[in-house]
This record gives structure tokens, sequence and C-alpha cells, in this order.
């Protein structure tokens, strides 16, 4: 059964794991476009925030649920093989690395959409009802603008929502040519969304 002990526990490790991905990136890209003197195309940026983005996961959850010394251990264990295991096979090959993240953040998609019906639909008084009005800590109100009456709830649909981005990109990237520009954070797309959101609030106020 599904309680707020074992929800807490598994996103927790979840998202401890889930950070290594786009900070591993990152760097491999950094250190590629010093040695190239060329620009990245806006990947590296895009992937230091991904990893931001996930670490923010985490601290919201440990602000629930303070980890006891072995699930630390357990942690730091984790982080070792994975962030060893991840970083040599992104120096081999990018664009798998890129696809098996999209798959395994599709699983956290699926993860977090559990830990959401489970909350929807619990029993009057159980622990996991309460999250439908408990607020939602501080930090995750301020992260995501939830709002005064943001709950636990609402923080669960954010978090899939990040989740969920964080899929489509991994895949997206993982189809992409080398010298590329990111279509995501391409200069030309942004400078067109701000015009076009100019003219629209131009309008608005006329």
């Amino acid at each position: 059964s599904i309680t707020v002990d074992k929800v807490l526990q598994r996103v927790i490790f979840l998202e401890t794991v889930a950070a290594v991905p786009g900070m591993v990136a990152a760097i491999i890209r950094h250190f590629k476009s010093l040695r190239n003197m060329q620009r990245d195309g806006g990947l590296l940026q895009m992937f230091l925030e991904e990893a931001n983005n996930e670490r923010m996961h985490l601290l919201t959850f440990v602000g629930m649920k303070n980890p006891s010394y072995p699930f630390r251990a357990a942690v730091l264990g984790g982080q070792i093989g994975f962030g060893s295991g991840f970083l040599l096979a992104y120096m081999i090959s990018p664009k798998f690395c890129h696809r098996f993240v999209g798959y395994i953040e599709e699983e956290a998609c699926s993860t977090y959409t559990k830990i959401i019906d489970a909350i929807e639909t619990a029993p009057e008084g159980s622990d996991l009802a309460e999250w439908r009005t408990e607020p939602a800590p501080k930090i995750a109100v301020a992260y995501w603008k939830l709002g005064e009456k943001g709950t636990v709830l609402d923080l669960m649909y954010a978090v899939r929502a990040d989740e969920a981005e964080h899929r489509d990109v991994n895949h997206l990237v993982s189809e992409m040519k080398d010298g590329q520009i990111n279509p995501m954070f391409d200069p030309q797309v942004k400078l067109d969304i701000m015009l076009r959101k100019y003219v629209q609030d131009i309008m608005k106020a006329n």
C-alpha cells in the first residue's frame, strides 16, 4: 500500500539520482565548448537548469522528511555508482544517454501520476488524504509560485510537469544533429515569443 512515508522515501532517493544526468551533461558540454572554443547552442545552460530543478525537488521533499543516516549512505553509494557509470557512458555516446534519461523520466512521470492518484483517492482521515489540503513547503510555494493556498497535491502536479518536460527535452536532444541549435532555446524563437507577448499586452491595454 502507498503511504506518506513510502512516498517520501521513494521520491527523495529518486531525486538524488535524477539530478545527476543534467549536471554530467552540462559539465562535459562545458569542457567541450572550452576545448573547441565554440558555443554550445543553448544546451549547456538548459541541462544546468534541469539539474537544479531536480535538486529543488529534493530540497522540497527533504523538508517534509529528514532522511536517516543509513539512507544518506545509500544515496552516496548510488550517486558514486550511477554518476561514474553515466559519466563514462556520456563520454562515449551522449545521444544514447539522453534517450536513456528520456525513458527514465517517463517512469518518473508514471511514479508521480500514481502518487497523485493515491492522494486524490485516499479515504478521508488518512495521512495521504491530508495532502489534499496540507500547505506545500514554503520553498515549493516560492519556487513553483503555488500561491498562498498551494497544497502538497499541487506540488506533486508541479513536479510531474517538470519530469514531463525533462522527458521531452531528453528525447528531443537524442535526435538532434551535431552542431544543431537547441530549438527550445533558439534566440530567434525567444525573440518572436517576446514580441508577440508585447503586442498582445499593448492590444489589451488599448
